[in-house]
């Protein structure tokens, strides 16, 4: 059974920076490169980034291009998403999932609230 569990959200002030973990389990960590979506209020899923599995190669969405940062840890199926000079915009419940599985998070997400 694939799960996602992602953490570290939380309520912070624009310009302040949060990181995001996403443990994951039940299936082949390795086989897969890693997104993170995610869902601001009212709005459908916007993918923000991907990470892939062996060559590390990383994507971004323009709209958090030079803040956030995607990685990944293989040896603990773990990926992480570090976000620097938050803004209100960036307000969602963020979610990772599986390369194929873009915008169908089985995980619960983990809120990020942006103040100005």
């Amino acid at each position: 059974q694939v799960q996602l569990v992602e953490s570290g959200g939380g309520s912070v002030q624009a310009g302040d920076s949060l990181t995001l973990s996403c443990a994951a389990s039940g299936f082949d960590f390795t086989d897969y490169g890693m997104n993170w979506v995610r869902r601001p209020p009212g709005k459908e899923l916007e993918w923000v980034s991907i990470v892939y599995p062996t060559s590390g190669i990383k994507h971004y969405a323009d709209f958090v291009e030079g803040r956030f940062t995607i990685s990944r840890d293989n040896s603990k199926n773990k990926v992480y998403l570090q976000m620097n000079s938050l803004k209100p915009e960036d307000t969602a419940i963020y979610y990772c999932t599986r390369e194929g599985f873009r915008f169908e998070p089985p995980g619960p997400g983990t809120q990020v609230v942006v103040s100005i």
